[in-house]
């Protein structure tokens, strides 16, 4: 059995780090643990190493899961073949993903994401038009950080898409926790005191998004259902899914107060998984409402230990599904 480790909670980690490099055409990410061999049912604590994993998303995305990176790597190398598409149906900041992408670990990658604003930045990065993609980084770039002007910028409706996914990254940015859900609050004190400016870094956010655009090769977004993208795949054995639902499982009220969209149909979520003909990787959390749902269908599960805030342990729930 490994040792006991524990990591960071899976939003930006200390000051947000503002390393940040190119991307190149193959970005190496670090391998996690055996965490997926036969012993997976021994409890495992999630691999520390997040100082050795790119940080490429936009977002302090609650429930992030830049921890898991490394343990997602290692499942994916030790697939028999490449998958010739990845999909994330339940995107939010998408680490996982371009993470996969970056590394040229799939043939293809496919995020989806429902909510409409977190849609028009991955819509803006990775679409067609690069007028729409310069107006967002001059927006960025223009930024003067002010209670005031904050306030006033979150309170239009202007600007098209690029305004919407500016808007987007600026309330991800200055609100508690990286929350977006209605009712969030700003950021008083922030980061040593430095108020609403302690999580704006522009020169990193246009750097991350510059390096997200250029995957776009092998990078795709779609704004739409996760259900909706497991059945348009589900034929596909070759494909590999990440499956990352908001934790709303067994009663828990979390999600309603992180995300926008958090209903999830979870007993109708695994059904679809069990028809998906590729392998699947799911997270949830510990609660026995998702494991017994991941045994009931002859999914393997596996629970690793994370740190979450004011220094608290918590335990997640790495659900396994196999080919067919």
């Amino acid at each position: 059995m490994l040792p006991e480790r524990q990591v960071p909670r899976g939003t930006d980690a200390r000051a947000d780090a503002d390393r940040m490099v190119a991307v190149p055409a193959r970005t190496r990410c670090p391998p996690g643990p055996d965490l997926f061999g036969e012993t997976l049912e021994t409890e495992r604590v999630a691999n520390p190493n997040l100082a050795a994993v790119t940080k490429l998303s936009p977002f302090r995305y609650p429930g992030g899961k830049t921890w898991l990176v490394p343990d997602v790597v290692s499942w994916l190398r030790a697939l028999p073949a490449p998958p010739s598409l990845f999909v994330e149906p339940f995107a939010g900041g998408a680490s996982v993903s371009l993470n996969v992408a970056a590394a040229g670990l799939a043939g293809a990658t496919l995020m989806v994401e429902l909510d409409p604003d977190v849609a028009a930045v991955w819509t803006v990065t990775l679409g067609p038009s690069e007028a729409d993609f310069e107006d967002l980084c001059g927006r960025i770039r223009r930024l003067e950080m002010g209670r005031e002007t904050v306030v006033d910028l979150l309170a239009r409706a202007d600007g098209g898409l690029p305004g919407q996914a500016f808007r987007t990254i600026l309330r991800n940015r200055v609100n508690r926790g990286g929350i977006m859900a209605p009712n969030a609050g700003m950021a008083r004190e922030g980061e040593q005191g430095r108020g609403l400016a302690s999580r704006w870094y522009p020169t990193t956010l246009l750097r991350r998004l510059r390096s997200v655009r250029a995957l776009s090769g092998r990078l795709a977004f779609r704004q739409g259902d996760a259900f909706d993208a497991l059945a348009e795949h589900a034929g596909d054995a070759r494909a590999a899914f990440f499956v990352d639902p908001p934790y709303t499982a067994g009663g828990e009220r979390v999600g309603e107060r992180l995300y926008r969209h958090c209903g999830v149909d979870h007993p109708g979520l695994f059904a679809a998984v069990a028809r998906l003909r590729g392998r699947a990787m799911l997270t949830y959390d510990a609660v026995p409402e998702a494991e017994s749902l991941a045994r009931d269908h002859g999914f393997s599960v596996g629970r690793v230990r994370m740190r979450g805030g004011q220094r608290s342990v918590k335990e997640e729930l790495v659900i396994l599904k196999d080919v067919v």
